[in-house]
């Protein structure tokens, strides 16, 4: 598998298994079908394990704690994520902390190699539409600088952490802000598919422009991590999971032309998906929502079949477009 640079941090695999699929996020699986996965993705060459303790209430966690041992494997890197919302200033460290140990325990190891804020950044004065509940999923600029950097910090020099980073799916222009910030984080998780979507991670009205920010991560050193390859499923066949009550089917219907055009050239959506992902400039590596090892050898096959060609990226690229203007 290629290996390529995740900004100014470690070379990693092009390809990182998520740990939604793993933590049955993205439809129905097991433990010991998730625990062989994980086996095989590191198997394949996969160096990067992207995980969190929402993925399953910890079972994303629990699952590469399973496989491992405890014992990762050699050059296997391993990431968690803190969804922190906007607490009290004085309670922020000690509840970074604490998540991070519940995570360290699941995964039975001692350090991550990166901490991802799983929350929204947003400037001090905004207002999501959602006023209700946005404290929940969103961190204040102000408690994103004065206090999660600074734990973030506190918890690279006690060496229970790597690297640091932010999950890029909050206000765009705050998320570029805290990119070129001179306390910027290590990775970035951005949205990386060819609808330019982040489907129901998107709470607010303005355009959400991922390619900007990727581009912006990308000029000041900052690893770019890319999520959302099919969109949740809209980029796929069809979803083979239990759709939630009122989720949106719009950008399912709106990669119909994306569908057509991989059965024309004799591939699946996923797969043609993946490679796209992987073709998008400045993308370091991409994350994979795969539940099982099915999934998981299609994406391996994706990977292998190498970048697709500027033709074939400006015609699903038109695919898209079109889809998007009907």
């Amino acid at each position: 598998m290629q290996t390529r640079q995740l900004g100014n941090l470690w070379p990693v695999s092009a390809l990182t298994l998520g740990g939604g699929g793993i933590g049955q996020v993205w439809g129905q699986t097991d433990r010991q079908e998730s625990v062989a996965t994980v086996r095989l993705a590191v198997d394949s060459g996969v160096t990067l394990l992207d995980l969190a303790p929402g993925y399953g209430r910890g079972e994303a966690e629990a699952v590469v704690g399973e496989a491992f041992g405890g014992r990762l494997p050699n050059g296997v890197r391993v990431t968690t994520k803190c969804q922190l919302g906007s607490p009290p200033a004085d309670e922020i460290a000690a509840t970074i902390r604490r998540r991070l140990q519940h995570s360290l325990a699941g995964l039975q190891l001692a350090h991550v190699d990166l901490l991802f804020l799983h929350s929204n950044i947003v400037p001090d004065d905004y207002n999501y539409p959602d006023r209700e509940l946005q404290d929940r999923f969103a961190t204040r600029w102000s408690l994103y600088e004065n206090e999660v950097i600074p734990t973030f910090q506190a918890l690279q020099q006690e060496g229970l952490i790597g690297a640091w980073g932010i999950t890029g799916v909050g206000i765009p222009a705050t998320i570029r802000e805290a990119l070129v910030n001179t306390l910027r984080p290590g990775a970035v998780q951005c949205v990386a598919n060819c609808l330019d979507s982040a489907g129901d991670m998107r709470r607010y009205p303005e355009p959400a422009e991922p390619r900007v920010t990727i581009a912006a991560a990308a000029q000041h050193g900052v690893g770019v991590m890319g999520i959302r390859a099919v969109q949740a499923g809209a980029l796929t066949d069809g979803f083979d999971r239990e759709m939630s009550p009122g989720e949106d089917l719009a950008d399912f219907e709106r990669a119909a032309a994306f569908r057509d055009l991989a059965a024309q050239w004799g591939t699946t959506p996923a797969r043609l998906a993946h490679r796209y992902a992987l073709s998008m400039e400045y993308v370091d590596t991409v994350v994979l929502g795969v539940k099982n090892t099915q999934e998981l050898v299609e994406c391996l096959e994706a990977e292998s079949d190498g970048p697709l060609s500027a033709d074939e990226i400006q015609a699903i690229d038109s695919a898209c477009q079109n889809s998007t203007e009907s």
